[in-house]
This record gives structure tokens, sequence and C-alpha cells, in this order.
């Protein structure tokens, strides 16, 4: 996929993702078993920290509200620590961040039409190198938007871990098959199905099959 042209909050492309991924290659672990953020994450946890700073609150206030501890978030904000998804998820929540922001960068407003090809691309390598999740935006990240919508890209035996948010989510499988989780209830949905939810349950699924599997997923309001 070609270099995304400059659009407004633009995420990593995929020649930027393909960097990420060797970059992860080279993590080291510690001796507990910890392992050791990217410069990536650095960046991540940099911008958390700013982000923090400008609400005025301290550490242990995010931690709480955030439901992670305070030495956690420590190592996040030092890039010493990877956040799981649903952790940083539960973070960019408290802080009125979308994960799309986080990873964003400033540039020009985008025009009325994505070509195919040329849309962004977050993928979720950065944060766990074995989950081979990547997200295609349909619609740009812009803080005034009530709907974010992006085409999920979902490897074979990866997946998202539980997330809950206010909201409604909807969903259609273009290719593949998904196992998906919706409170305590489980489906298995392949091409051509749909789902609906309130995003207040708690919601993540799975690829359980032996080709990548494509969904388009449109929320509202944005939390990716």
């Amino acid at each position: 996929m070609p270099t995304v042209a400059a659009g407004s909050n633009s995420i990593p492309t995929e020649t930027t993702l393909k960097m990420a991924k060797k970059k992860s290659a080279r993590r080291t672990t510690t001796k507990s078993g910890e392992e050791v953020a990217s410069k990536e994450d650095v960046h991540i946890g940099m911008r958390l920290r700013h982000q923090r700073m400008t609400r005025r609150m301290t550490l242990r206030e995010l931690a709480d509200k955030a439901e992670c501890s305070e030495s956690l978030l420590s190592k996040i904000e030092n890039g010493r620590a990877l956040p799981s998804l649903t952790t940083l998820h539960k973070i960019c929540r408290v802080l009125g961040l979308t994960v799309g922001q986080l990873f964003g960068k400033s540039s020009e407003p985008p025009g009325v039409v994505a070509r195919a090809g040329e849309r962004p691309v977050l993928t979720m390598h950065p944060l766990r190198p074995n989950s081979d999740v990547r997200m295609e935006q349909l619609i740009p990240v812009d803080p005034r938007n009530l709907l974010e919508g992006s085409i999920h890209l979902i490897s074979p035996g990866s997946g998202m871990d539980l997330v809950s948010h206010q909201g409604e989510e909807v969903a259609y499988v273009i290719e593949g098959t998904l196992e998906i989780s919706v409170g305590s209830d489980k489906y298995t949905v392949n091409e051509g199905d749909s789902f609906y939810f309130r995003s207040e349950l708690p919601h993540g699924y799975r690829n359980p099959g032996p080709k990548v599997a494509r969904v388009i997923v449109i929320n509202t309001p944005p939390t990716f």
C-alpha cells in the first residue's frame, strides 16, 4: 500500500507499519519477562503523559480511573512497558482521546474521496506484536466527528481483547470468519453477515479461520 497523502490526523501508513514490525522484532525482555517498548511506544507514552498533565491529573488519579496500577502507568509513560489494547483503551477514554488520535499526526484536511490503497492504516503491532489486527480508516480522525468507520483486517488466530465504552456499533463481514463476544454471549459470523450491539456491553472478536477476515465496523461516538 502506498504512502498516504497528507490528511487530517493521519495515522501510520503501511510503509510505516513495516518499519514498526522490524522494530518490534528487535524488542528485548527483562529477566522477569517484561517486554521493553520500542521508540514508537516511547512516543505513545509521551503523548499520554502530555495529555494527563494537560488535564492536571496525577498518576494515581489516572490509574484509579483507568483501573490499572500506578506503577504500570508510570512504566507506560516512560516507555518501559507496553499496554494491552484493553488497558490503552481505558487510559484513552479517561483522557478524552481515541486510539486513532493517539497515533495521529497534524496535517491538512482530507478531501471527500479516499482512494483505494491510499487510506491510512492503524496497526496493533506497535502495542502487541502477536496481535495482527489492522484498521483501514474509512472516516478521517477528527474530534468533531460523530461517526468512526474502518475496515478491520484480522489475521488468522488474531483478535481484539474485550473492551466496553459508550455508544453503538454495527459491522458487516466482507470476507472470512469471526468469533465475536458480546456481553456473555458468543457468535460465529461469516461473509455477508452483519451484527449490531450497544458498546457498553463488553465486546471483542477472534479470527478462527484460515484466512484474513475483513470487516467493516462503524461506531458512534468515535473510540478508536
